[in-house]
């Protein structure tokens, strides 16, 4: 009797360290009032943009985005006019995880909330785009609506994504869903004014390489990888964990893109060591944020 009741102890310890881990963690991705609009999201009825299963969603609602996040991050700011637009008009200093918690609640909403709450989503973004101007690098003005610097934005956060998922999701896609979570994002990128995103896995890669030719490690890319990567807002308890999903998110970076952000290539400790701790933390944070069936 003894034994049978130090295991249902034991499970409700580790119930409430289930739950005590991922409202903290959702907390830090949604923002203090979260809750709120996780309810209204899932919560208000209504026709979607996307229905419940598709390849979109399932990426979009997995843990494996949280590595896919900082690898979208390190790799948009290779682009030196859209990261200057990033430096000068972005709250990423000051207000990190404010910033993350809109950026969460803008792809929860396209993803999983009403078509109307979607599309007022895209509306708030496209005015603030609007809004966003200045004189990039070379001297030239730049603005945030600009179809050509938002669809940079959008494929490095499709293809971090897509490749955070198939590296450590719960249930990879095959390469007909693949394409068709390709085509999801898509219809979110025309709506933002993107013209002509890619729409299969071919096309992706096509429209990143593309961009090559405009890509490098300006002073302000290695400021917000530098802060990005070693100055986190975080108790010091939570160092070590993020650190482990920043290495693995680095370790899914282009090898090309390594030198111009100053960032190690380590081929053998990336393809065991660190994709081995990746798994543990995208893993722990996958059981930390299901709901207890208890």
């Amino acid at each position: 009797m003894s034994q049978i009741q130090g295991v249902i102890d034991r499970q409700r310890h580790l119930t409430a360290i289930r739950e005590w881990l991922g409202e903290a963690l959702f907390l830090r991705v949604a923002g203090p009032d979260g809750a709120r609009h996780r309810e209204r999201i899932h919560g208000t009825p209504g026709p979607r943009w996307f229905e419940p299963g598709s390849p979109i969603t399932r990426v979009h609602g997995d843990a494996s985005m949280f590595v896919g996040g900082i690898r979208a991050l390190l790799l948009q700011t290779l682009h030196p006019v859209a990261m200057r637009a990033v430096s000068e008009h972005s709250g990423f200093r000051g207000d990190m995880w404010g910033r993350l918690a809109r950026t969460s609640r803008f792809l929860a909403v396209t993803t999983f909330g009403t078509v109307d709450d979607a599309q007022q989503a895209v509306d708030v973004v496209r005015a603030i785009h609007d809004r966003v101007t200045g004189i990039g690098p070379d001297g030239t003005p730049y603005s945030a609506s600009d179809p050509h610097l938002l669809r940079w934005v959008h494929v490095a956060e499709v293809d971090s994504f897509l490749l955070a998922h198939q590296t450590y999701g719960r249930h990879p896609l095959d390469r007909a869903e693949s394409d068709r979570y390709v085509a999801e994002a898509a219809e979110v990128a025309r709506r933002l004014g993107v013209v002509d995103p890619p729409t299969t896995v071919a096309e992706l890669r096509e429209a990143l390489d593309s961009f090559r030719p405009e890509l490098r490690g300006s002073r302000e890319a290695r400021e917000a990888v530098r802060y990005l990567l070693l100055k986190p807002p975080l108790p010091l308890a939570a160092r070590a964990p993020y650190g482990v999903l920043c290495t693995a998110a680095i370790g899914l970076l282009p090898v090309w893109s390594r030198r111009h952000l100053r960032l190690p290539w380590l081929p053998i400790a990336e393809q065991t060591v660190v994709r081995a701790l990746g798994a543990v933390a995208v893993g722990t944070i996958r059981w930390a944020m299901t709901p207890s069936q208890e």
